[in-house]
């Protein structure tokens, strides 16, 4: 990596600025290549828009994608939406960063990297320590051989620190060593084996050790905590002629060192041969900073990154292994412990252990709900419904069949969802149009409906009393409060009508026809309708 990056001259939206996003933002702030900063939340706007003179700022997703002074959106939101804003992103002709882990899934991830490569735009996963200048050192004196061949790597990030609740240790910690000991052992793992311990929370483990073995004979081990007492972030790779320690907790004079410790034989014994630890010359910078310059490098000259899709498809590959394993060592993972009554079953679906079904509900046939949902009392859901993780339901909700709701949505009473209805990631519903919380408006709740085939985009807000149409799409991160057409397509806050969709999705062209199904459609007073002939 080239440490006298210079990019041509870049303009980057960061959405989602909480936790780690801030850092992206004061990061491309002082490079001078920040242009809009996106977030749900107006209150950490205000104060960007008090500490960074002239940053732009907007609540909705679709407000960046059409500017073209926009060359890459960087994404620092919740796991579950990274793939529903790079998608749009890179429908748009915009430069993808995101954050680790890249998606959640490996089709979503395959996705991603064949929809880059059609855009010709760069996609790029943030697994910064491949960026830190030790890091980079350290890679560079093995491609040398000055450890000689490499046997033995580990990898301890442990720390008493921020617990969370959205993932486990694993998938929290993890993907950085795991990026690390793939970049050096080029090549990925022939077996992989993970154990771990579920201590605060009986379905979220705290504590992993992940095994991997290569072809190559190279083992390596993982340890990630967060119930240990002191922060210890450390690199061991041990060579047949030296040893090296990365630990980056230490000042920056000693964050690298060597060892040149050997194993002699004598007398067909092992015999350690130990040596006083070696220095490495190292210039500090900031590995956040070095990610962020690689990446508006790339956009400027259309090179490929180091952390590219396809890197964090292979990360993605030994999460996944090793979350299976997880799941299978303990039970508790994925299901409710012994003790507690099994849901109830009032047809044939699917239901997750985590997973709550008050009384007096209906399930349809082939429907399936995922990880900590709730279904409330007197709702009824269709047949073939995938409900994902952390959703609620009703009560007295209808929701159709086929229909897909995503990580993090509440359906609320006076809320109804025709067939085929797609609501994406983190998507919120209301039904009550001036809420107060210590005034009970329950008798003012107004009805919501949305038609068959509609698609509420990740992130967008359907204000209550709204219908939105059949096959109408709502854009990532849009505020609707007012009625949307059929087939129609809105973005922004407030979303406003910008073209017409088709019923499989794509957009149609100024004639009413679909570049890609070929299916044509006319006007009429609610929208559109397809014409009966293609």
């Amino acid at each position: 990596m080239d440490k006298k990056i210079k990019p041509k001259k870049m303009a980057v939206a960061v959405v989602g600025s909480g936790y780690w996003g801030k850092n992206l933002v004061r990061n491309y702030y002082e490079l001078n290549c920040l242009k809009i900063i996106c977030d749900k939340n107006e209150s950490i706007l205000e104060d960007f828009r008090r500490q960074y003179e002239g940053i732009e700022t907007c609540l909705a997703l679709s407000d960046i994608l059409g500017r073209e002074d926009v060359d890459g959106v960087v994404v620092a939101t919740p796991a579950e939406t990274h793939y529903s804003i790079a998608r749009e992103a890179l429908l748009a002709g915009k430069h993808v960063y995101i954050e680790k882990p890249l998606v959640t899934e490996e089709k979503d991830c395959q996705d991603l990297i064949i929809l880059a490569r059609k855009q010709q735009r760069v996609l790029m996963v943030g697994h910064l320590l491949q960026y830190h200048p030790v890091f980079v050192r350290l890679k560079e004196l093995i491609g040398e051989g000055v450890l000689g061949r490499i046997n033995y790597i580990y990898s301890h990030r442990l720390n008493l620190g921020k617990i969370r609740r959205e993932e486990n240790i694993l998938w929290s910690f993890a993907p950085h060593d795991i990026s690390m000991i793939l970049a050096l052992a080029g090549e990925e793992p022939e077996s992989v084996y993970a154990t771990g311990g579920n201590y605060l929370h009986k379905r979220i483990a705290d504590v992993t050790t992940t095994h991997l073995n290569f072809s190559s004979g190279l083992k390596a081990h993982i340890f990630v905590s967060w119930l240990h007492p002191f922060k210890e972030q450390k690199l061991v790779v041990v060579g047949e002629e030296k040893m090296a320690v990365f630990d980056d907790t230490q000042p920056w004079e000693d964050k690298l060192l060597l060892y040149p410790h050997k194993i002699n034989w004598q007398n067909n014994a092992p015999v350690p041969m130990k040596g006083e630890a070696e220095r490495v010359e190292i210039t500090q910078a900031e590995p956040l900073r070095m990610e962020c310059l690689h990446f508006l490098q790339c956009m400027a000259d259309g090179n490929k990154p180091l952390t590219d899709g396809e890197e964090g498809l292979r990360v993605l590959k030994v999460l996944k292994n090793c979350q299976t394993l997880l799941e299978q060592e303990n039970p508790q993972i994925n299901q409710v412990a012994s003790t507690d009554p099994p849901p109830p079953v009032t047809g044939d679906f699917f239901v997750h252990g985590t997973a709550l079904l008050d009384e007096n509900v209906s399930i349809g046939a082939g429907s399936k709900i995922w990880h900590f949902s709730h279904v409330l009392s007197y709702s009824q859901l269709g047949e073939n419904c995938n409900i994902g993780q952390n959703v609620v339901i009703g009560p007295n909700v209808t929701i159709g069949k086929g229909c897909k709701i995503q990580n993090n949505v509440s359906v609320y009473k006076g809320v109804t969802l025709e067939d085929y209805v797609f609501c994406g990631p983190s998507m919120v519903f209301t039904n009550i149009y001036n809420p107060r919380a210590a005034i009970r408006k329950m008798d003012q709740v107004r009805e919501t409906l949305v038609r068959t085939g509609a698609s509420l985009g990740a992130n967008c807000t359907i204000v209550c009393g709204t219908t939105i149409g059949r096959y109408a799409f709502v854009g990532a991160g849009s505020v609707v409060n007012r009625d949307v057409a059929d087939h129609s397509l809105v973005v922004g806050n407030p979303a406003r009508h910008i073209g017409w969709v088709c019923q499989c999705g794509e957009r149609l062209d100024e004639n009413l026809a679909c570049p890609v199904c070929q299916k044509t459609y006319r006007s009429i007073e609610r929208g559109l309708i397809l014409n009966s002939k293609p």
